[in-house]
């Protein structure tokens, strides 16, 4: 025998003995099919209790516990009552009894909304049927049409014949699976234990809240009573009854371009003015967190509002404020402004010692005042922006009426191509029967440099200097004054 002949012989002998050890072995089972996953849902009825917190840049932080039956094993569970402006980036699930108990495996949004177009959009291509009033039988008609469009404007076949705007009304045979009556998340998750307590979070747009504020003053305007109102908005899409309220007031960083389009709703005012607690403050991170102290119930599309402070007694003072500009100095003008109205000011310092040192959340300060009958009357409103303890209030009232002023260029001459000397008369003029104190602040670009003038001035700031005028009344006061100015 030949080697070539006797290594073949081996080789068949190799293959004999593998494949007598295959046939020894347990055959290969076919893989089992994933049972399907059970169907749960979950409705805010299941609700233990709800917290909301409400930024005022127009979104919410909601925290919901809820007791839900799931069994065990792969559960799909519908979570139903949802907000219709959730971020579902930010929804988060977890089991409070035992977190090892609950896993997520998907998570999915669903807001395909039942309404008389979806549905009709859903049976584009299929048949629905076409109730018409026909007067002569006082009877509907019934007629079998196939949708062929929607987007631009229903198009039905009718008796072989195309159609538009065919007057009736439709009939479908069913609702779509894929269609539902109200916003939903839907989990998909694997329960190691049948009855659970779950923790979902998420933020939402379309909760919003401000701060609203009432200033009656005295007859000398010199004292104020201030009242400050919270005015919550809920256009969100859900309802949140008896909720933990807290407000957090500050400017939150937010990526902007993450956010859905804000839609717009009209709000069914609801005050809320049965008293009880009011919001407690603290400092939360850098901003400020107000807690209502009681649960309150903020329906959807409902605006409410409830009682922020009270401060009885707090000092104003009222300023007459006369404003230059800038670019005055840096030509040549005659008469610049004639019988210019005054501005009106009052300015409040937010402190302990004034009744108040609370941080004050921006919003709008109505003003109020009492006429001589004793029938209060407004006065004027402006707005604020966060103010914290230990700073001052300057709440614009308008113009005054009574109190006018003129502005004359006396003389302008250029030192340089950004340098420039010239002299001023400011008329001040006060019809009322008492004497009034009149600011008159004036801008300068750049360096400058008063070389004489009729009235002490003082320096604000690197760009600004003042003069505090003392107008008699029923008189008039000149101001007048030389300045150096360079720009550049």
């Amino acid at each position: 025998m030949t080697l070539h002949g006797k290594w073949r012989r081996v080789s068949a002998i190799g293959v004999c003995a593998a494949l007598a050890l295959a046939c020894q072995k347990k055959p290969v089972e076919p893989v089992a099919a994933s049972s399907p996953a059970v169907e749960k849902e979950s409705s805010a009825d299941e609700r233990e209790s709800v917290a909301i917190t409400v930024y005022n840049q127009n979104f919410g932080l909601v925290r919901e516990v809820r007791s839900v039956s799931l069994g065990t094993g792969k559960v799909s569970l519908e979570y139903r009552d949802v907000s219709a402006h959730i971020q579902p980036e930010t929804v988060h699930i977890k089991s409070l009894g035992d977190p090892s108990a609950l896993e997520v495996l998907e998570q999915n949004y669903r807001y395909d909304l039942l309404t008389p177009k979806k549905l009709l959009e859903k049976y584009v291509g299929k048949k629905v049927a076409v109730y018409r009033f026909n007067e002569k039988l006082g009877t509907d008609e019934r007629f079998e049409a196939k949708v062929l469009a929607v987007e631009n404007g229903v198009v039905l076949e009718i008796n072989g014949e195309v159609t538009t705007q065919f007057p009736g009304r439709f009939a479908f045979p069913e609702v779509p699976e894929n269609l539902i009556s109200k916003p939903s998340l839907v989990w998909l998750l694997k329960s190691k234990n049948p009855n659970q307590r779950v923790e979902v979070k998420y933020l939402t747009q379309n909760l919003n809240w401000r701060a609203d504020y009432v200033l009656v003053i005295d007859a000398k305007d010199e004292l104020g009573d201030l009242t400050g109102w919270v005015t919550l908005s809920n256009t969100s899409g859900a309802s949140y009854e008896n909720a933990t309220l807290k407000l957090v007031a500050g400017d939150v960083q937010r990526v902007v371009a993450n956010l859905r389009t804000e839609e717009q709703y009209e709000y069914s005012a609801d005050e809320d003015s049965s008293g009880g607690d009011s919001f407690v403050e603290e400092g939360f991170f850098e901003y400020h967190l107000y807690t209502l102290q009681r649960p309150t119930t903020l329906l959807d599309k409902e605006q409410k509002q409830v009682s922020l402070l009270s401060a009885q007694g707090i000092r104003v003072e009222k300023k007459l404020i006369f404003r230059g500009a800038k670019h005055y100095y840096r030509s040549r003008y005659g008469q610049v402004v004639s019988n210019q109205k005054v501005g009106v000011f009052l300015d409040i310092q937010n402190k302990s010692d004034n009744r108040l040192g609370i941080p004050l959340p921006k919003g709008t300060v109505r003003v109020y005042k009492a006429d001589k009958s004793g029938a209060q009357q407004f006065i004027g409103e402006d707005s604020i922006d966060h103010t914290p303890r230990d700073e001052e209030v300057r709440v614009k009232m308008g113009e005054a009426f009574d109190v006018v002023a003129d502005r004359k260029q006396m003389k302008w001459t250029a030192i340089s191509g950004c340098q420039s000397e010239s002299t001023w008369e400011i008329s001040l003029r006060n019809h009322k029967d008492v004497a009034e104190v009149v600011e008159v602040v004036e801008p300068a670009p750049g360096d400058w440099e008063i070389l004489d003038s009729s009235h002490p001035a003082k320096k604000e700031d690197a760009h600004t200097f003042v003069f505090e005028v003392k107008v008699p009344a029923n008189g008039e006061e000149k101001i007048t004054y030389r300045v150096r100015v360079r720009w550049c």
